[in-house]
């Protein structure tokens, strides 16, 4: 019967280091690859880059306010992109996809959530406040 350790030093996924695409990466004991540095930075950055770029619109006010809200959804949802891929190494072949199905869920689950929200709210607003007409005849 091995051991631990020889059952390590004979399987090449388990070892420290993988050579993946020409890059070493660390790997856990499960064989899931950790990020290089390169990776990191290169997420730290885009992260940076589409945080700085609504603050800067919001601040400036140099677009209208429709298409700066539209602008910074839009960085937001690409940021969450870049914290999945480059922090979270969420992709289709991690976990043999079950990530990716649990990530679309989770979207239709919020936007549903959303949806909902908004639609209760915009009929509440709209049945409860006073008309102009109603508050003339009331005065």
């Amino acid at each position: 019967m091995s051991t631990h350790a020889d059952a390590a030093h004979n399987n090449p996924v388990t070892s420290a280091e993988q050579h993946v695409e020409g890059h070493a990466e660390a790997v856990h004991e499960e064989g899931q690859a950790h990020g290089s540095m390169r990776s990191y930075l290169t997420g730290f950055l885009l992260s940076v880059v589409l945080t700085a770029i609504p603050f800067w619109l919001v601040m400036t006010g140099t677009l209208s306010t429709q298409l700066t809200a539209v602008i910074v959804v839009g960085m937001a949802v690409v940021q969450i992109v870049v914290h999945m891929v480059f922090f979270l190494h969420m992709d289709p072949r991690s976990e043999e996809g079950w990530n990716i199905m649990a990530l679309g869920f989770t979207l239709i689950v919020v936007v549903i959530v959303l949806s909902g929200s908004l639609w209760v709210m915009y009929h509440l607003n709209s049945n409860m406040m006073p008309d102009m007409e109603m508050s003339q005849l009331l005065q």
